[in-house]
């Protein structure tokens, strides 16, 4: 009975030391690929417009339009506005607006392109990439199928880092712009995620993924 007893805690004390040890290595995990995107694209990163540099296009990361319940989105209205300050000082020419469309009801660069058409610009400066399934994605098809190597990521900072850090890991030439944030309750649940996502961001690029969808290439003027 008394080396059941001890086999026992044993065994108890055995399962709490790999619980121990894997939430350390979760945490290390976690707090190591945050601060390795942070670091290297600090000098990437911008949120004047005044401050970053001129690029002939601009790729909007996507996001829902609305919220459960109907309710606006700000970081779908905050990145439409960082775009059209872009565009109005000549930072950009021709804007990506990448995002989900793999539902017939569900068209998140339709929105994106119908709200930056009510703001003042042109249709034709805008190309829809209806297969941005993830920021992985929306990176890989803007050479595939648009053959950009070089231009601006539009999305919050938390967000547009991780593309800026897919981007130049994958060999291409990308700065990000920083649309204005939500307060810190509205996107709590967000920042969050984000932090998983980034983990993600290294599993996808060790492990080489492939966009989910090719297609015909799309070319953007160069004037």
């Amino acid at each position: 009975m008394i080396f059941v007893q001890t086999h026992r805690k044993k065994l108890k004390k055995k399962f709490r030391n790999r619980i121990y040890i894997a939430l350390t290595l979760g945490l290390l995990l976690i707090f190591t690929s945050h601060w390795v995107v942070e670091l290297k694209t600090n000098a990437f990163t911008f949120s004047d417009v005044n401050q970053i540099p001129e690029n002939q296009v601009g790729i909007v990361l996507g996001t829902s339009k609305l919220l459960k319940g109907n309710r606006k989105n700000l970081y779908f209205d905050y990145r439409m506005d960082a775009v059209e300050a872009l565009y109005r000082a000549k930072k950009i020419k021709y804007i990506i607006v990448s995002g989900d469309n793999s539902r017939k009801d569900y068209n998140e660069p339709l929105d994106m392109q119908h709200a930056l058409i009510a703001k003042g610009i042109p249709k034709e400066r805008i190309f829809l990439d209806y297969a941005g399934f993830s920021t992985i994605e929306t990176v890989q098809r803007a050479k595939l199928i648009f053959g950009q190597s070089k231009f601006t990521l539009i999305s919050q900072d938390f967000h547009v880092r991780r593309a800026v850090y897919t981007a130049n890991y994958l060999g291409m030439n990308a700065v990000g712009y920083a649309a204005k944030d939500v307060d810190a309750y509205y996107g709590f649940k967000t920042k969050i995620r984000e932090k998983l996502a980034r983990i993600k961001l290294f599993l996808n690029l060790w492990s080489k993924s492939e966009p989910t969808f090719g297609g015909n290439r799309i070319k953007i003027p160069k004037k």
